[in-house]
């Protein structure tokens, strides 16, 4: 049996790397030594009886199998004929019998023509167990149209491999090459003539290195979006003269090392960074060369499912108030969203960051936003007052450390004005609120609306609840009108009429309903 090792393999549906090739005593015959792709597949380490014949990275990734019972895959365009081709040579006639009954097609002699492969501008073949290229020229003669081509789940083994296929796709722009294991070679940047036009690549589950990533990154000189999720990426360093065209980066479900992600604060033209899931409790985007602004141009970034300890909280806000582009958060099941209420928290966040659109996926409103603002400033005012704040001017100079940890605030009080003495609010510890309020939403004018429940702090201010509405029932630019009933007024109607005014201002309790009306 010719020597197998380094190629990929699938057995019984699962995908492997021969690490080994050769007799296994005291049995006969040549058997495959393999580390699976998933490692709860294997048995060992790639030791026998005492012996070792290969390595794993995971102690039970390892098995031996017999070569009988294995495939290793086809080539590229055998995969791109079986899967675009089978039935379309049947397909010459535009006439189908349906239930007995001929029926005419119109166009589908046009539909056959652009499902030919030679057409073909987005190729998917997604677990069809591509291994390599195939004969010399045969894929730019088949499909020289390629723009977008995903190899998903196959059985390339190296980058050399799949640089044998691209390089003959002269327009492809866009890759997808999740669940493989590529391997490397010495001088990667000798491979670039194959990835000159590609500007998306997804390497998602590739079992990668943020120092291979960086290795590989001179084959790709005009990437724009690269996605890294799920792979063995921890302790980042700096790119040095690549990855400089950056827009997009995804480096969720990775263990990140604290502190690391500065070393990516370099990327200047980065718009979306994605660091959902990567067990962070330290948001740090800091430079390490003073005056350097941090991703500058970072318009989105995703932070969900990450375990951001309390004391670090409002370090964490203070890091993103220095993303000067930043337009979108999402920050869901996160520690940050609970700092207070749900609610109470989005408004603080909407009232730092000046320029956010869109949090947790939900626009931010232009009411929403003079509501969280207002609150703000009244929120912090007597922190502001003992800083040195004052409603003059003149002697407005409040601490370097108020500053520090409100940033806005002097910009809030000139645009809306220092807030008045009986407005102050005592700053309590930031705690979930204990004493919530169940109450019913009910929309009289819209039969079709069923009633939402919720619970809410009693100190939720109306603004909040308008800005909870405005989402929860889909209503942009809308102006809501509220009122409430009790059990203990029947009959009546009391208005809800101030915006800045907590809910238990108006009395409402446990169970009562607020009817929502707009216009």
């Amino acid at each position: 049996m010719m020597d197998a090792t380094g190629r990929r393999l699938t057995c019984e549906g699962e995908r492997a790397t021969v690490r080994y090739v050769g007799p296994v005593p005291p049995t006969t015959g040549s058997w495959l030594g393999v580390e699976w792709d998933n490692p709860e597949r294997g048995k060992h380490d790639g030791s026998h009886e005492g012996v070792r014949y290969f390595t794993c990275r995971h102690p039970s990734g390892g098995s031996f199998v017999r070569a009988k019972k294995t495939s290793f895959g086809v080539d590229y365009l055998t995969a791109v004929k079986q899967h675009y081709e089978a039935g379309l040579d049947e397909a010459t006639g535009n006439e189908v019998t349906i239930a007995t009954k001929t029926v005419k097609m119109v166009g589908f002699e046009s539909i056959v023509e652009k499902q030919r492969v030679e057409n073909l501008k987005e190729i998917v073949l997604t677990n069809c167990e591509v291994s390599g290229p195939g004969p010399e020229n045969e894929i730019r003669e088949n499909t020289p149209n390629a723009v977008s081509l995903d190899l998903s789940q196959n059985l390339l083994s190296s980058w050399e491999t799949v640089a044998a296929i691209t390089e003959q796709l002269e327009q492809l722009q866009i890759l997808r090459l999740n669940h493989n294991r590529l391997s490397i070679i010495s001088n990667p940047s000798s491979l670039t003539y194959a990835f000159s036009q590609l500007r998306v690549l997804s390497l998602n589950s590739c079992a990668v290195t943020w120092p291979q990533v960086l290795q590989c990154a001179s084959m790709w000189p005009k990437i724009e979006e690269l996605f890294l999720s799920d792979n063995e990426i921890t302790e980042l360093q700096r790119p040095v003269d690549v990855l400089q065209g950056l827009k997009v980066l995804d480096l969720s479900n990775n263990n990140l090392v604290q502190e690391s992600l500065q070393q990516i604060s370099n990327l200047s033209r980065l718009e979306t960074l994605n660091l959902s899931s990567t067990g962070l409790s330290v948001i740090h985007f800091s430079d390490a060369l003073p005056g350097n602004r941090v991703l500058v141009s970072a318009k989105s970034l995703e932070m969900q499912q990450i375990n951001i300890s309390s004391p670090e909280l409002w370090d964490v806000i203070n890091e993103l108030d220095k993303l000067q582009a930043l337009v979108q958060l999402s920050c869901k099941n996160n520690p940050l969203m609970e700092l207070e209420d749900h609610e109470t928290t989005r408004q603080l966040l909407i009232a730092r960051i000046s320029q956010l659109e869109k949090l947790d996926k939900s626009q931010v409103l232009q009411q929403e936003r003079r509501g969280a603002e207002l609150d703000y400033c009244k929120k912090f005012g007597r922190q502001w007052l003992h800083a040195g704040g004052h409603k003059d001017p003149d002697r407005n100079k409040p601490s370097a450390e108020f500053t520090a940890q409100h940033p806005r605030y002097l910009a809030l009080i000139q645009k809306y004005g220092a807030p008045e003495e009986d407005e102050l609010k005592e700053q309590k510890p930031f705690a979930l609120k204990n004493q919530l309020l169940t109450v019913t939403f009910e929309c009289p004018e819209d039969a079709d609306r069923k009633p939402i429940q919720k619970k809410l702090p009693g100190s939720m201010i109306v603004q909040k609840v308008k800005g909870l509405l405005y989402r929860l029932l889909k209503l942009p630019g809308a102006e809501i009108h509220l009122t409430y009933t009790s059990s203990k007024m029947e009959g009546r109607e009391i208005e809800i009429n101030n915006d800045l005014k907590p809910l238990q201002f108006y009395s409402i309790e446990d169970g009562d309903r607020i009817l929502v009306r707009w216009s």
